[in-house]
């Protein structure tokens, strides 16, 4: 079980990679959407956390069922025909959706299997799709091979925020 005292240390840690990346879209001028499912909000919750953050962050969605998905995306069973949740096809539709719904430079979508058990997908427990739309397309499959729920979803947030670095860096 994850103490207090572990939380602080998994934020902090997500503080500080979403400072930077904040001052980073800052300077550029370029805004970010994020939908997250089973990070749980942590993404945005760490983006939402910095001074200024309302200069970058448009908004975001914890997408974490079907009817969520349809309400707040607008995506639609013929939207969805050929492929799954939590898988990388999937991540960027919800990176790229949300990207176009609000206008955003940047959408960063994340979807997985956060523990204790897998997804009826047949993903383990630590499995995770990442996905970044904008100036720069990348999509990523994180496995993390523990089922500590509080642990994947950091590890899950902790990775999306690389990947938004990582796509950052690619479209200098």
């Amino acid at each position: 079980m994850l103490t207090l005292q572990g939380w602080d240390n998994i934020m902090q840690t997500l503080l500080t990679t979403t400072r930077l990346l904040g001052d980073r879209l800052r300077a550029r001028g370029e805004t970010v959407a994020v939908s997250e499912s089973s990070a749980g909000g942590l993404i945005s919750a760490a983006m939402l956390a910095q001074p200024g953050a309302s200069a970058y962050f448009l908004g975001g969605a914890v997408v974490y069922t079907g009817p969520a998905r349809s309400g707040l995306l607008g995506i639609t069973p013929e939207d969805m025909a050929g492929m799954r949740s939590s898988s990388e096809p999937y991540a960027m539709l919800l990176a790229r959706r949300l990207r176009e719904r609000l206008g955003a430079t940047w959408g960063l979508a994340e979807t997985g299997a956060a523990g204790p058990a897998g997804n009826r997908y047949g993903d383990a427990a630590g499995h995770s799709c990442l996905a970044i739309s904008g100036p720069v397309e990348m999509v990523r499959t994180l496995e993390t091979g523990a089922g500590d729920r509080a642990e994947n979803m950091r590890a899950f947030a902790a990775a999306a925020l690389a990947l938004l670095g990582e796509g950052l860096a690619a479209a200098d």
